[in-house]
């Protein structure tokens, strides 16, 4: 553990759970114990009760404008994290079976395609694996299957820097996103998805919140072994409280949405994204001392992953980085090296404080 003066600036560049907006952790102190003169925390809160279910309501109709969600879509604030949906999607969209397409672009695509392969046959449309997962496959290299159940993709590779800047064509078949890692830190075309599923911990609030996007046509009976509560039906049928939701992470996430909509949207959250991540690949490309290997059209805005000319100096980098603030820049174990996370929450001021680090320690030990 690094001790850091109070005084000194911190920076968390953690992949998740990840840096909060410091006005939501205020506004949360400041009404932990009492929300709005109800006498009560969130946290103790009875779920089916008047007050909570005008704060799910509220979170939901600001998401919802956030985001332009069609009317022909819910929201469902669930359980279980991203890797639930892994299994849940194909238990929730086809019967035993079926066949389906995923993209497999890295770490985390890869871990949907193991899990959803237990429950229906999986093509895989298009792969990076050739290209050591340094970049997004083109449209042209993907192989679909006609009548396919649905097309998934990770929007956002976390532990291999890589994003979709573009949307797949799928026709007829229903595209599905895991957005996990970059949800609500750009517009999106919501009505070209069939389902979109977020964990919370990234962009959104705490860690165990789901967030799934469904169109209402999908919102199919579950196969006869799913469990009620983890039927998108059922749910959406009872609006997320056929169990007890996690109130306080949902009501969380509903200051997080008013945060968002006071900075302006997502427009201006997507510009002050791009920026952020745009001086600091400039910074790791214009030194011999660091590299970034996935391809620039391709690199993702959110999770800057690099590594050092040297990778004996990668701990020593990591060690110096957390004594000056910095932290949390440990790549993800299955790539190695280097990844600094800049939600949206992350000020710019961070990614300027790293770049100094970068200059400086290249300059201490070229």
């Amino acid at each position: 553990m690094v001790c850091i003066s109070s005084s000194e600036p911190v920076f968390n560049f953690a992949a998740g759970p990840g840096m909060m907006p410091r006005d939501v952790l205020r506004q949360a102190r400041e009404e932990l114990l009492e929300w709005q003169r109800s006498g009560m925390s969130v946290m103790e809160m009875p779920f089916s009760g008047e007050v909570f279910q005008a704060i799910q309501q509220q979170a939901q109709q600001d998401l919802r404008e956030l985001l332009g969600v069609p009317a022909d879509y819910r929201i469902l604030f669930l359980q279980g994290g991203a890797s639930a949906q892994f299994a849940l999607l194909p238990m929730n969209l086809l019967p035993a079976g079926a066949t389906t397409d995923y993209a497999d672009t890295g770490h985390w695509s890869r871990k949907a395609i193991a899990e959803a392969s237990r429950y229906v046959r999986i093509n895989v449309a298009a792969s990076g694996a050739a290209r050591d997962y340094r970049q997004i496959p083109t449209q042209a290299d993907w192989q679909l299957t006609p009548g396919a159940g649905y097309c998934h993709i990770t929007s956002n590779e976390t532990a291999d820097g890589l994003a979709y800047h573009w949307l797949p064509e799928t026709g007829e078949v229903p595209l599905v996103a895991d957005m996990t890692s970059d949800f609500l830190s750009r517009p999106l075309a919501v009505e070209r998805f069939g389902v979109i599923y977020a964990g919370a911990q990234k962009n959104i609030g705490p860690a165990g919140l789901t967030i799934v996007i469904i169109r209402d046509d999908l919102l199919r009976p579950a196969r006869p072994e799913t469990p009620s509560a983890f039927s998108y039906r059922v749910q959406a049928e009872s609006n997320g409280r056929f169990n007890t939701p996690l109130t306080y992470a949902v009501y969380i996430a509903g200051l997080v949405f008013q945060w968002l909509k006071r900075q302006g949207g997502l427009s201006v959250m997507a510009e002050c994204n791009r920026r952020k991540s745009a001086k600091l690949y400039e910074a790791i490309d214009g030194s011999d001392f660091y590299l970034c290997r996935s391809c620039a059209l391709d690199r993702s805005r959110m999770n800057v992953c690099f590594h050092l000319a040297d990778d004996a100096l990668t701990g020593e980098f990591l060690r110096q980085a957390s004594e000056q603030g910095l932290l949390h820049l440990k790549g993800h174990p299955a790539v190695g090296g280097v990844r600094a996370s800049l939600y949206n929450a992350m000020p710019e001021a961070g990614v300027d404080a790293l770049i100094a680090f970068l200059h400086a320690f290249a300059a201490r030990h070229a």
